[in-house]
């Protein structure tokens, strides 16, 4: 049986000692009951996976651990950032769990013009349940790093993305090229439209900042999915798998 995985920014090495506080060490002590002699994995989110045992417990949140091995787990190349359309409210979090799962290194809110979800004035929140969508899932994914979730963004901010990157994406239907006709290493982005698709001039703006339109198969795949899809894609086509 795996061990349970939770979240902790240490920069402990072997042998050391760690406490496990806040809401994770809660989770241990007063959900997953933990006691002295158990082993879990401490994930920091940058690359440090950590095996540790239990040493003691102290009141409802706090769980006493030494460091017993460390594994620390290369970056991906390609490193891949996905700017996804805010999706409605019933799939905003199913994307970013499916995102991390998959493996994307960043997930960046985009406001699409045809974004039916609108999070104006709510952005702070928005974005917190995203990063802990991210994170919940990491855990569940036993993933040594944890996406960074920010934006809002705009069309302005999702051009400047492109212009930063080594290789851009758009998912879009109506293009004919396949995904497979890249050569995927470095800083990449991949653009995800909301349900209604990337408006026509969102296309045009982006494809003339340097970005491609790539069709994933013959299938028009939902927006919460399609980021899932094509990590897998260039997963298999480049060395992250």
């Amino acid at each position: 049986m795996s061990l349970p995985v939770f979240i902790s920014d240490t920069d402990a090495d072997v042998g050391e000692s760690v406490e496990l506080g806040g809401a994770e060490g809660r989770h241990a002590v007063t959900v997953r009951r933990l006691q002295p002699g158990e082993r879990i994995v401490l994930i920091d989110g940058r690359g440090g996976r950590r095996t540790c045992v239990v040493r003691s417990t102290a009141g409802r949140d706090r769980l006493g651990l030494v460091v017993e091995s460390l594994e620390v787990v290369a970056a991906p190349d390609p490193r891949v950032t996905i700017v996804q359309a805010i999706p409605k409210a019933e799939r905003s979090e199913l994307a970013v769990d499916l995102l991390t799962q998959a493996g994307a290194d960043r997930i960046v809110a985009w406001q699409a013009s045809r974004s039916i979800a609108r999070w104006a004035g709510k952005e702070a929140k928005s974005l917190a349940k995203w990063q802990a969508a991210a994170e919940a899932a990491a855990k569940q994914a036993r993933r040594a790093f944890i996406p960074q979730v920010s934006g809002v963004v705009g069309a302005a901010g999702v051009e400047k993305l492109i212009a930063d990157a080594d290789l851009a994406l758009i998912l879009h239907e109506e293009s004919s090229t396949p995904i497979r006709e890249f050569t995927f290493s470095g800083e990449v982005v991949v653009i995800i439209g909301p349900e209604g698709g990337v408006a026509p001039e969102e296309v045009e703006a982006f494809s003339a900042a340097g970005a491609h339109p790539v069709r994933l198969g013959p299938e028009v795949l939902r927006t919460a999915s399609a980021g899932m899809v094509a990590l897998s894609a260039i997963g298999v086509l480049s060395q992250r798998w």
